[in-house]
């Protein structure tokens, strides 16, 4: 008979889970604080802890680094009525086996807690002592990201679990989901934390200068090389280097970063030296690369070196439940004004924006309050200004020409002079939203569509789009 320990402060819950659980097929122990919950699970050896996180004093994350410590094989089950993502990925990173809400679905956390058994049966052959080492490093409490939807926590919970690794990982998802920001999570709470997280966008950078970028140069290695300069590989040494765009690097530097990854050193440009690296790859990208390799422009033995672990973001339209706390995120971030206040927003503009699709993911939904927020009046923010739809009085309606000038009017006082530059940028970066939409953000195709070099569309796209992410 296996046996449970159910750690909560609360008695009707342990008497639930007496209920449900008490059977001949376990047998359930109770403990009601934190001291209780360490000497009863020293006295009676369970097989599996189902753990509280609020309590009276210790919390559970600190009881479940206490137990790990005495016990790394336990597993252990988080129970919580509520969970932020820094709460999740913790309790993951230090050994939780899974985290799950108050009320809870039965069936559910019976298929969990016979799956943590099962499991801890096959790992009783890892010393303890290797085990231990993943439970000694302390990190901030501060939020990475932002969500509470079901979607989002299976993230938070994946990203506790692989980032105590050195294990290579590829983030994949949509276009403005926040494949960055599960790029730094990951170096976050890892034990690189110390080290550089270095970020590098291989779709922003023309080919030819890629490859000195990622790898550095002699001096003398091209012309205009008049002293070495080292390359992200060395500047992210010991850390974290975040790929971004991984997809649309070129094959022969696709070649040169397989062979870091097998051997774990670069040559700089113009040596034949190799330098020795010791670096975390974390890559991402909003193609399919399997159909890339299908297509011979993205090598296979390339995507299975970095695919170790694959993190799929969802896109905000599958996570909707987020955008209220998503807005109240954004609008804490961009509205505070020298006195310290925020703007709040009706329950109506709030509607609109659940109601909306998002094409652009998160990244859109922030741009969309940054906006909102430079032409709102008054402390509370209304449907009035958001998107574009700003109607110009006396005409009826809104076409290009009013949602431009809506656009443009806050920024003519303080932008004097600047205005036809601007009304051209505005129409050129709606050009290239529109080319890179048209051709499902396939840069070359796009490049070819608007009749310019890809060169050029980088450097538009990093004046016009890519200076204004999130």
């Amino acid at each position: 008979m296996h046996k449970l320990l159910i750690v909560d402060d609360e008695q009707s819950v342990r008497y639930s889970f007496k209920k449900v659980f008490g059977s001949t097929m376990y047998n359930v122990k109770e403990a009601s604080s934190a001291e209780e919950a360490i000497g009863g699970f020293k006295l009676e050896n369970p097989d599996l802890v189902i753990l509280d996180i609020e309590m009276p004093g210790k919390d559970g994350i600190q009881v479940l680094r206490e137990l790990k410590q005495i016990s790394p094989q336990i597993p252990i089950i988080i129970i919580t009525a509520y969970g932020t993502g820094d709460r999740v990925i913790n309790a993951m990173k230090y050994g939780a086996f899974d985290y799950i809400e108050k009320p809870f679905d039965i069936p559910r956390l019976k298929a969990i807690i016979e799956d943590a058994i099962s499991t801890s049966k096959k790992s009783k052959s890892i010393p303890a002592s290797d085990l231990k080492k993943i439970y000694q490093k302390n990190v901030d409490d501060k939020n990475i990201m932002v969500g509470e939807s079901p979607a989002i926590k299976d993230v938070f919970k994946l990203i506790g679990k692989v980032a105590t690794s050195d294990a290579n990982i590829l983030v994949v998802g949509e276009s403005g989901t926040g494949k960055e920001l599960v790029a730094k999570a990951i170096h976050k709470y890892s034990d690189r934390l110390s080290k550089p997280f270095i970020a590098i966008n291989c779709a922003a950078i023309p080919e030819t200068l890629l490859e000195s970028e990622l790898f550095g140069y002699e001096k003398g290695a091209f012309t205009g090389a008049d002293k070495y300069k080292p390359g992200k590989f060395e500047d992210a040494n010991g850390g974290t280097l975040f790929l971004d765009e991984i997809g649309d690097m070129s094959l022969p530097i696709q070649s040169k970063l397989l062979r870091v990854l097998q051997e774990g050193t670069i040559e700089r440009l113009g040596s034949s030296k190799p330098v020795k690296v010791d670096v975390r790859i974390v890559a991402a990208t909003n193609r399919n690369l399997e159909k890339d390799i299908s297509t011979k422009s993205f090598r296979e033995d390339l995507y299975y070196r970095l695919k170790v672990i694959t993190i799929s973001l969802p896109p905000l339209r599958m996570r909707k439940d987020d955008i209220p706390i998503l807005v109240n995120h954004f609008l804490q971030k961009h509205s505070r004004n020298p006195k310290g206040e925020v703007l709040t927003i009706q329950p109506e503009a709030l509607n609109k924006l659940i109601e909306h699709t998002w094409p652009g993911n998160i990244r859109e939904l922030e741009n969309v309050i940054k906006r909102a927020v430079i032409l709102a009046k008054g402390s509370t923010l209304g449907s009035d200004f958001l998107f574009d739809e700003v109607e110009i009085p006396g005409d009826g309606h809104t076409d290009d020409s009013a949602r431009l000038f809506a656009y443009l009017s806050p920024k003519i006082m303080s932008e004097n002079g600047k205005i036809y530059k601007l009304a051209v940028e505005e129409f050129e970066k709606d050009l290239l939203l529109w080319a890179l939409s048209e051709t499902n953000r396939n840069q070359v195709q796009a490049a070819k569509l608007l009749g310019i070099s890809r060169v050029m569309l980088h450097e538009r796209l990093d004046k016009f789009i890519r200076n204004d992410e999130p």
